[in-house]
């Protein structure tokens, strides 16, 4: 591969553009009107440099994307001009868009499970980029493949490029997709949300990874985001977008340490932070006794909701058995938030789905308001599990797209055979109104709202029963940052007004800093740190514990830097 000479940070015009938008203008022509998507964007990318795109769902970050990468639907109307390395892609013919793509351009998407194809080896899924291009063919191309997967990071890549994507972890099937983004030498990469799925660990490394390809390989980078901790980590500039159009550009400094846009100020505003760490051999030991001491105060004066205790839980596999959680031992108590945090396979959602009855226990007990979910059976289960509500990630997932939201709301009414439908109907405006939605929402169908809102009607349908437990697994990870927050703060206010004990689910340590009371660690199946939210995010005991809170990037560009040492250093 042929690599470029790069500054380890470059500014403005230093080197190469590979990327430029010049009065870019996109229309998506209706039959009733017309959408202007994009409203005279201008921006420039250059080599061994990364430009954030940053702004709300709806902004028309993806739609710039697409319009650079030819691929936006025939009813676009897109004017100005596009550029990739000097060459117009506005207008071109698709077959000179297809030799641009992936030799010139190339872009790495949100999701590498819909990237990738989950019939084909991942051999044969990056030499056919080689192939199609007349690069390199047999022996060659799988060569030149394995040596990308080395580049980004996959161990043992000789043996593990003949197998499927299933068979990678999430951050492994990441690096594939930027590896296959690398096949043909681009000289531009476009990163569409690419550590969003991801938990901080394999994001800091993913991050590491691009952070090396644009000082090494000397690519261009845009990278299109809404998590300003990832901007502070990776970016040289900054271009925020709100409806449509640049509102402000400047030095990730700039942007991030004095934004100057009212817009900007408040998306800033809004982004939850983790505040310092300190190491528990630094710390005033006195304090963290105290934390302890009103922890366990608080919890002697609230009543128990979800009581875990040595629970063991393992899936059949062929062969044996595999023991995806062994001793897990925590409690949730009323109005009271317990997160559960660790990296992807530490096991936290497998131990949330036991919470919820879903998945068997091979030992220990699960106790929701005294009761153990592990031996009840039938009639007496179902009646149990009416106490516990689910919010789950994917809100456009979790409803029904053909039933109106107000029948959404109903459905676990109905099921347990609660009121009738006139009763039915008024609970469910009554949890429209309490999650702060208008009043017709009841009416309308999941297509017809915002992500935000989506998810505001999956936590309404999760209280319809007046749940004593609410288990909320990575509710707000798709959501912007804006909408997040007010989501969590809408949380917190129905947690004061109907009272629910909660085991919240995720990877994003500042969410579960805002939010949580209580920290469960977990890794590997295991607990290994647990404690009130105060003590365990800011004085840490355990090393693992450490490298979580050391990865988890803060919008700030300074101190990301030096967090990023430290990370290293751990």
């Amino acid at each position: 591969m042929t690599t470029t000479s790069v500054q380890p940070v470059r500014r403005n015009a230093a080197g190469e553009v590979v990327l430029s938008f010049e009065d870019l203008k996109v229309d998506f022509v209706g039959a009733s009107r017309t959408v202007h998507a994009v409203k005279g964007l201008s921006l420039q990318v250059h080599a061994g440099e990364v430009v954030a795109l940053v702004g709300e769902s709806g902004s028309g970050k993806s739609v710039t994307s697409m319009s650079a990468m030819g691929l936006l639907p025939a009813t676009a109307e897109v004017t100005g001009s596009v550029k990739v390395t000097g060459t117009e892609v506005v207008g071109l013919a698709q077959n000179k868009m297809r030799a641009l793509r992936a030799t010139e351009l190339a872009m790495v998407f949100q999701e590498p499970m819909t990237a990738l194809n989950p019939v084909l080896t991942v051999e044969r899924q990056m030499t056919e980029a080689l192939e199609t291009h007349n690069l390199a063919y047999g022996q060659e191309a799988i060569d030149r493949a394995v040596k990308l997967l080395q580049l980004v990071g996959i161990p043992d890549a000789k043996k593990r490029i003949r197998q499927y994507p299933h068979q990678f972890s999430g951050g492994q099937r990441q690096r594939i997709v930027i590896a296959m983004a690398l096949t043909c030498d681009p000289k531009v990469i476009i990163a569409d949300e690419p550590t969003t799925a991801l938990d901080v660990t394999v994001q800091a490394e993913i991050l590491d990874l691009l952070r090396r390809l644009k000082d090494e390989v000397g690519v261009g980078i845009l990278l299109i985001t809404h998590n300003m901790g990832v901007v502070a980590d990776l970016a040289d500039r900054v271009s925020v977008m709100f409806m449509g159009e640049l509102v402000e550009q400047g030095t990730v400094d700039q942007i991030l340490g004095a934004p100057k846009h009212p817009y900007t100020q408040k998306l800033l505003a809004a982004v939850p932070r983790l505040t310092d760490v300190a190491l528990i051999s630094e710390a005033d030991a006195s304090e963290v006794a105290e934390i302890e001491c009103q922890a366990q105060a608080e919890a002697a004066r609230r009543d128990l909701v979800l009581s875990v205790k040595d629970v063991a839980i393992e899936y059949k596999v062929r062969g044996g058995v595999f023991r995806a959680a062994e001793g897990i031992s925590f409690d949730v108590l009323k109005r009271r938030t317990t997160a559960l945090v660790g990296e992807s396979g530490s096991g936290k959602s497998t131990v949330a789905k036991a919470a919820l009855g879903l998945l068997p226990t091979a030992s220990g007990e699960i106790r929701v308001d005294g009761k153990d979910l592990t031996k009840l059976r039938g009639k007496a289960a179902r009646a149990e599990r009416r106490k516990i509500g689910v919010v789950f990630q994917d809100p456009a997932a979790s409803l029904d797209p053909r039933f109106p939201i107000g029948d959404c709301i109903m459905e676990p009414l109905e099921v347990h055979k609660i009121g009738d439908k006139a009763s039915r109907r008024k609970r469910a405006a009554e949890l429209i109104d309490a999650v702060k939605l208008p009043g017709d929402t009841i009416n309308r169908y999941p297509h017809e709202l915002s992500g935000g809102q989506k998810q505001r009607v999956g936590i309404a349908r999760a209280l319809a029963l007046d749940p004593a437990l609410l288990v909320a697994d990575e509710p707000t990870s798709a959501l912007d940052v804006s909408v997040q927050a007010v989501v969590l703060d809408m949380l917190k206010e129905l947690q004061e007004q109907y009272g629910f004990a909660c085991l919240f689910v995720s990877h994003d340590l500042a969410v579960v800093d805002h939010l949580a009371d209580d920290v469960v660690v977990m890794k590997k199946g295991h607990v290994v740190e647990q404690g009130p939210a105060d003590r365990v995010l800011h004085f840490p005991v355990e090393d693992y514990t450490k490298e979580l809170l050391a990865a988890a990037p803060v919008p700030d560009p300074e101190a990301q830097r030096t967090r990023r040492e430290a990370r290293h250093q751990l």
